[in-house]
């Protein structure tokens, strides 16, 4: 009845405190959001010591709740996709993924993460293509797969095959990324991910950013109409919307100007 109420948040440009500068949209990054804001949140309601992140990120199924021993119960928390598509290997099952890894209690299973193969039927033709037999493949997860995925194994791999294939084209693409490659002074993507969760598991906190100590712009005219100016002299109108309360003395003042006449 009162609406939404966000318990805690986190946004994949906060990375770049943690070492990552680059990358921020792929599967790797969303898994990293994933884990910054279980650690966040579960230090926000006191759960951080009781439930720990998962010390072997190996892509295999993990979730707290499958084993629970402690007197408080794990922070369960439902998946809502909203608008974003759900096909397997999505980005949105990245932070999902980090969240379960963080220690959050996440129901979920592991036929949307990348490595998934559905079961098949295929048919066995003769020479002249009518099916004689079918065969059947069950479906299979390949956690290794997902591995590579979380700690970006496919974006190293393609950009060694650009930088020897086409350097100006690989300059072009991935040269925020060497940038951060070097300033964590590691030379490969799986090295640079490991320090950023290690990153965030040390400290998830928020870092509020720094206001204007040296405002540009000041108010010339107050009010609902208020003109503003900023350092160069230049000046412009900003409409304020009245207030309920606000409205409703305004009326009261039109009712007594008319009694009044």
């Amino acid at each position: 009845m009162t609406g939404d109420r966000v318990l805690c948040a986190a946004e994949s440009t906060e990375l770049k405190r943690h070492g990552l500068t680059a990358g921020l949209t792929n599967y790797s990054a969303g898994y990293c959001t994933g884990l910054l804001l279980a650690r966040r949140l579960l230090k926000q309601v006191g759960l951080a010591d009781m439930y720990k992140q998962n010390t072997d990120v190996n892509g295999e199924y993990f979730n707290v709740d499958d084993d629970v021993q402690e007197d408080k119960r794990p922070f369960k928390a439902l998946l809502d996709v909203g608008i974003n598509r759900t096909t397997t290997g999505a980005r949105v099952f990245g932070a999902l993924k980090g969240a379960c890894d963080g220690g959050l209690n996440v129901p979920h299973k592991t036929k949307r993460f990348p490595g998934y193969t559905k079961a098949k039927v295929e048919a066995i033709q003769n020479k002249r293509g009518k099916a004689v037999d079918s065969t059947k493949t069950e479906a299979n997860f390949d956690a290794k797969v997902h591995r590579n995925k979380i700690f970006g194994v496919h974006v190293q791999t393609y950009m060694a095959a650009l930088k020897k294939d086409d350097a100006a084209k690989f300059k072009r693409q991935f040269s925020q990324w060497e940038k951060c490659l070097t300033a964590a002074k590691v030379k490969t993507c799986e090295d640079l991910y490991k320090k950023v969760h290690s990153a965030i598991i040390a400290n998830p906190d928020r870092v509020k950013a720094k206001g204007n100590s040296k405002p540009v712009r000041k108010v010339v005219q107050p009010g609902k109409i208020r003109i503003l100016q900023n350092s160069k002299g230049q000046k412009w109108l900003r409409h304020f919307r009245l207030s309920n309360a606000e409205r409703k003395a305004n009326v009261a003042k039109k009712f007594q100007a008319a009694l009044g006449m």
